[in-house]
Parts: structure tokens; C-alpha cells; sequence
């Protein structure tokens, strides 16, 4: 099985976190299957998520499109 790791800082981790909840059938339509997400220590702003990758090939194409990029703005991730 592939994981992928992703790391955000965000400008609101409620806010983020209805916006990715929302995205969840997207995004297992684009290949990503099941995550853990955790949030650190220091900074309860910045995320990381150990996603499942069912279809890497899907998953990379999803990585780099407009529908991701503009759902990240919308979420206010800031890195």
C-alpha cells in the first residue's frame, strides 16, 4: 500500500476541517483512500495527514489540479 504524508499550516483548523470533510468523496474518487490526521503540539494551525493511495497515478493528477488548489484557498490553508 502507497501513503502519501502532506503537511498545512492552515488559518483556521475548524474552518479547514469542514472544507476537507466536504471534499472526502472527491478526493476517494481521485484515487486517496482512508487517513489519519493529526495536528502538532505547537501549532493546532498546522496539519498533517497520512493519507491511503488506492491509485498513485489518479492521486498525482488530482495533486496538481485546479479543483484541489481553489478547495485549499477556500480552506485557508497558507503553505
Amino acid at each position: 500500500m502507497t501513503h502519501w504524508i502532506i503537511r498545512h499550516k492552515v488559518e483556521d483548523f475548524d474552518r479547514w476541517k469542514l472544507v476537507f470533510d466536504d471534499h472526502d468523496e472527491t478526493r476517494r474518487a481521485n484515487g486517496f483512500g482512508g487517513f489519519q490526521l493529526f495536528q502538532t503540539a505547537e501549532n493546532p494551525n498546522e496539519v498533517v495527514i497520512l493519507f491511503e493511495i488506492k491509485d498513485v497515478n489518479l492521486a498525482k493528477q488530482f495533486a496538481v489540479s485546479t479543483d484541489l488548489r481553489n478547495e485549499m484557498k477556500k480552506a485557508g490553508v497558507s503553505d
